[in-house]
């Protein structure tokens, strides 16, 4: 028998949480701290800080974790505060009092369906601006108060937290979230038991748990697939987000669209309007059309038209690479029971997921979308020229200018993203109602009454509360990966609230050009290192972790940040997130923007510097292309020289260097006897005034109402009168269309306008006449003249103009339209012909879009 001197199995840890329980008189702080209104409003905050500073600060400004932790001592100290108590009180009331507002009854409600959402920094579901606009949207509805409900998914991991190697290396770190920390509250069922929403998957079924996130008055649901019900296949589907293969994107797409749609139904949440904030939500319509076959009794091409008529789909990318494509077999896997149920052939289900119905593509979701939805828009004005293009092939008989796709130019939440001194400024010097009317520009207007001096000390007590920041950071930095000590200190007697701070924070796609300020290292050397007249920089941002080119392009700036002539005036900043990046939109003094031209959909971070008093440096693209002013702020010209992109690439550096030297630098440091530009704080002025007021989500959803909800809502709620009456006559018009439309003839073509030429008003007049015989055809035609020209180079048509003819006799099924009509456009063009069907009930022509061209 062998005795060891040691012998120990490995210990079998469990979790244990010692939270602190609030006495009744200070529920109320737990109450605020479970409803997001505290992200927005200073005065909440301000309690919980006051609470335990250096707890807040410790629970990253988390008041569930704070208060979680708080010692039987200092909630004595608490109830015996007197001062803070009523404080406390009174911002208790405040947000009593705001969320006893009613909804606007007078505009529809709407389901709000996202992959990620930005609402704060505690809670790890967004990766971007995609995530933030979500989040500033629900907020603002809230603000607002009107109807809307968010449906997301509530990741373990979320998106990673980024450090840096010694080397400058991106490390990408996947934190669990403790959701028992978290400002959210798990939904429970009629028993008050966890609710369980189940989801058929095609092999089986995947269970849920919800949780609400309360934003103010609005609720959005969050998904969680992370329970002991599923195996590890389906329980990783929420692990993270944009995480895994491309199964696992299905199965997140699949559940965000189908769960999404079951998980209304569960809650018995109906809405008026469904939109669809990108493509990975597309599948919610094919669980709405399988609704409607199967709980109204009607036929799919009916269900098809009650889905379109109340969705919106909103498409964030401006380039057919960021769209999801899958393969048909995974297609098959996930929706062939659902497309069973929706009783139609598997091929027509594909088919309205191809730009080529008939054909072996993979499936778009952004097809999927367009095909089942009304209306459709992109988040700017160019983002709309951008996207018609991008989605012409899915209505052929059209012309990219012709289509329905609108847009609606993205915002930010202002109570979010200004800073408290901000806030405190525009309160003290604007109209009492200005947060609840931020559109209006003549409010702003009163900016130009400020005096320069407060003014210029708002801005520069900015500037040090960031240089402060980046202080901390870099020396906590330095602990964690070893730099040398003498770097740091070099890099901290380096920053300078006096210089020029330039900012350049975003996602580290190489689409971005985050690598053009450093095309030529010894001009940038000469801007960084005048001792008259010293310019830093400020990086941040993330690359995806599977994005080498991206991460490339973070080690490649920290290298040349590390060179000694760029040393503290080159920085860049990890981890990247919301409570940073409001510390440099808010800090810096201008803000950088160099995407490749027409890939920026919008942008917003520039758009929240501007509601900062940080003037912007940007390529006019997204946003920008319609924010820009002269005199404030800077653009770089929208027109591409070069396709050559090197070639542009140093064009474009060669523009910005130039700018800085020639008109930004020399702007800022003409000094006056006060110590700062008065020019410069005109051009803040002006930004302000002018720019700020047109970009907050006030303005945008103020819009999505006027361009598309109330437009769905009436339209929906009209088809569905009468049991669906006028949907259904809709539906036999189309199919009646549909069944002829190949029979149509074309009994006589007369029409050539290049034989007449009105001398007298010197005009082109076009003169035709043409009989269709539609034969059992029962609905209306139209014939109408495109002129086109022609680009031989790009083998393209470009549309010039259209005009319709008009009907001037029907002879039973013979049908004779004549036109005369000026031509606006000189030169040599091309023309065709084309029939299209009318009807005064479609919303717009690619409705139904059916073409044949004589």
């Amino acid at each position: 028998m062998i005795i060891r001197s040691s012998y120990s199995n490995a210990p079998v840890w469990r979790d244990i949480q010692v939270r602190a329980i609030l006495p009744m008189q200070l529920q109320f702080l737990n109450e605020m701290a479970h409803n997001l209104w505290w992200v927005w409003n200073g005065k909440a905050k301000n309690i919980f800080k006051k609470i335990d500073p250096e707890g807040w600060d410790k629970s990253q400004q988390n008041p569930v974790v704070l208060l979680q932790n708080l010692t039987t001592e200092r909630i004595g100290e608490i109830l015996n505060d007197p001062d803070f108590l009523q404080e406390a009180n009174e911002a208790y009331r405040v947000f009593k009092d705001y969320m006893s507002k009613p909804y606007d009854t007078t505009r529809p409600s709407v389901a709000y369906f996202s992959m990620e959402y930005g609402l704060t920094n505690v809670l790890k579901t967004y990766s971007g601006g995609l995530g933030i606009l979500a989040g500033d949207y629900l907020k603002e509805a809230s603000d607002s108060s009107v109807d809307i409900t968010g449906v997301g998914f509530l990741y373990r991991f979320g998106y990673f937290s980024q450090s840096l190697s010694i080397d400058g290396q991106q490390i990408a770190n996947f934190e669990a979230q403790n959701f028992g920390n978290l400002p959210i509250s798990q939904v429970m069922d009629e028993t008050n038991n966890p609710l369980i929403l189940e989801v058929p998957f095609h092999d089986k079924i995947v269970y849920c748990n919800v949780w609400k996130v309360a934003i103010g008055r609005i609720n959005l649901y969050l998904m969680d697939t992370d329970i002991d019900l599923n195996d590890e296949f389906y329980r990783s589907i929420t692990y993270q987000l944009y995480g895994g293969d491309w199964e696992n994107r299905m199965k997140q797409e699949y559940l965000l669209g189908v769960g999404g749609i079951l998980l209304l139904k569960r809650l018995g949440i109906k809405k008026e309007v469904y939109h669809l904030n990108e493509g990975h939500a597309a599948l919610i319509n094919a669980q709405r059309l399988c609704d409607f076959v199967k709980d109204e009794k009607l036929s799919f091409n009916e269900a098809l038209e009650m889905v379109r008529a109340s969705s919106l789909y909103t498409v964030h990318t401006p380039v057919p690479a960021g769209h999801d494509y899958f393969d048909e077999p995974l297609i098959a896997k996930y929706m062939g029971k659902l497309v069973e149920e929706i009783g139609i052939p598997w091929q027509q289900f594909m088919d309205l997921g191809r730009e080529n119905p008939g054909s072996h593509e993979k499936f778009s979701m952004s097809v999927f979308a367009l095909n089942t939805t009304q209306e459709s828009n992109g988040v700017s004005e160019l983002h709309e020229k951008v996207s018609r293009e991008m989605f012409q092939p899915v209505w052929k008989g059209y012309f990219p200018e012709e289509l329905h796709v609108g847009h609606v130019t993205n915002g930010v939440h202002l109570p979010t993203w200004s800073t408290a001194s901000m806030k405190a400024f525009y309160e003290k010097h604007f109209d009492p109602t200005f947060y609840d009317d931020e559109s209006n520009l003549n409010i702003w207007e009163k900016i130009y009454d400020v005096s320069d001096d407060e003014l210029w000390e708002l801005r520069m007590h900015l500037k040090r509360k960031l240089i402060e920041h980046i202080r901390t950071e870099f020396q906590h930095g330095w602990l964690k990966n070893q730099a040398t000590p003498s770097r740091i200190v070099s890099i901290l007697e380096q920053l300078n609230p006096n210089a020029l701070l330039i900012g350049f924070a975003r996602r580290f796609a190489t689409y971005k050009r985050a690598y053009l300020l450093f095309t030529d290292l010894d001009r940038l050397s000469k801007i960084v290192n005048d001792p008259k007249r010293p310019v830093q920089f400020i990086f941040a941002g993330k690359a995806h972790p599977a994005d080498g080119a991206g991460q490339a392009l973070i080690k490649h700036i920290v290298e040349i940040s590390r060179r000694p002539e760029f040393l503290g005036k080159i920085i860049f900043l990890e981890n990247y997130d919301m409570r940073l990046a409001k510390r440099l939109i808010a800090g810096v003094d201008l803000w950088l923007n160099t995407p490749i031209r027409l890939q920026e959909a919008s942008g917003t971070s520039g758009q929240k510097a501007t509601i900062n008093g940080v003037l912007n440096l940007s390529v006019m693209d997204g946003w920008w292309y319609e924010g820009y002013r002269e005199g404030a702020g800077w653009a770089v010209p929208a027109e591409k020289v070069y396709e050559n992109q090197t070639f542009q690439d140093e064009l474009d550096a060669f523009t910005i260097y130039s700018m800085l030297e020639n008109e930004i630098i020399p702007l800022y440091y003409s000094y006056n006897s006060n110590g700062y530009s008065h020019e410069w704080v005109q051009y803040i002025k002006k930004s302000i005034a002018q720019i700020a007021p047109r970009f907050t989500t006030k303005r945008m959803l103020d819009e999505y109402y006027d361009k598309f909800y109330f437009k769905l809502a009436n339209r929906s709620k009209e088809l569905r009168v009468n049991d669906y009456a006028k949907a259904k006559e809709i539906v036999a018009w189309k199919e009646n269309m549909a069944s002829n439309w190949d029979e149509i003839e074309v009994v006589k073509l007369d029409f050539n306008p290049n034989q007449y030429l009105d001398i007298r008003d010197n005009k082109n007049i076009v003169y035709g006449e043409v009989v269709i015989d539609k034969k059992n055809m029962i609905g209306d035609l139209g014939v109408e003249c495109v002129m086109v020209d022609f680009d031989p180079i790009r083998n393209k048509a470009e549309f010039i103009e259209k005009y319709e003819f008009e009907l001037v006799k029907t002879e039973g099924s013979l049908l004779y339209f004549q036109t005369k009509e000026a031509l606006n456009n000189p030169g040599t063009h091309q023309y065709a012909l084309r029939i299209f069907p009318k009807n005064p009930d479609l919303p717009h022509r690619m409705d139904f879009a059916y073409v044949r061209w004589i």
